[in-house]
């Protein structure tokens, strides 16, 4: 018997910490992004409006639909987007790698509200983040806000929306 390795059958149980637990389930994550061979498009879908602009979003509510996003989509109908929505309302930031699409972020506060717009370049690690704490994120692609003149302060409408 090596006397520098304890046997397996005193060796205490393991015990991991809640934090261990939280770095563990984020390496998992990214490295589930990371190994992501093509885009998600089968999540839930919400009708939202903006005015009298139709949207509909796809949403990203778990982490790791959130962490994957828009990633690796090579078109988006000009009607479509993603709704990202978070457990509370928070500073949210967001960033383009791994995302082919030019795309701008409108982030919405709990009343449906734009609080600020983001455009971002693809395939870039630049930050784009929220003025205030949102609970919502939603990308749709480079323009379409500017094209329709919807500016920060303008209200999204839809079923999350009307809870307040």
């Amino acid at each position: 018997m090596n006397l520098l390795a304890p046997s397996i059958a005193s060796a205490p149980p393991l015990s991991i910490s809640a934090r261990a637990l939280s770095v563990l389930a984020f390496a998992t994550c990214c490295l589930a992004a990371q190994a992501q061979t093509g885009p998600q498009l089968n999540l839930p879908r919400i009708e939202l409006t903006a005015g009298m602009h139709r949207i509909e979003a796809q949403v990203a509510s778990a982490p790791l639909q959130r962490q994957i996003g828009l990633m690796l989509r090579r078109d988006m109908p000009m009607q479509e987007g993603m709704l990202f929505i978070f457990e509370e309302p928070a500073m949210q930031c967001f960033w383009m790698k791994n995302t082919l699409l030019p795309l701008t972020a409108a982030f919405v506060a709990d009343d449906g509200s734009i609080v600020n717009l983001a455009d971002m370049q693809p395939q870039t690690e630049d930050s784009h983040c929220s003025t205030k704490p949102v609970r919502y994120v939603l990308e749709m692609n480079q323009g379409w806000f500017a094209k329709r003149g919807i500016q920060a302060g303008a209200k999204l409408s839809g079923s999350l929306f009307t809870r307040k």
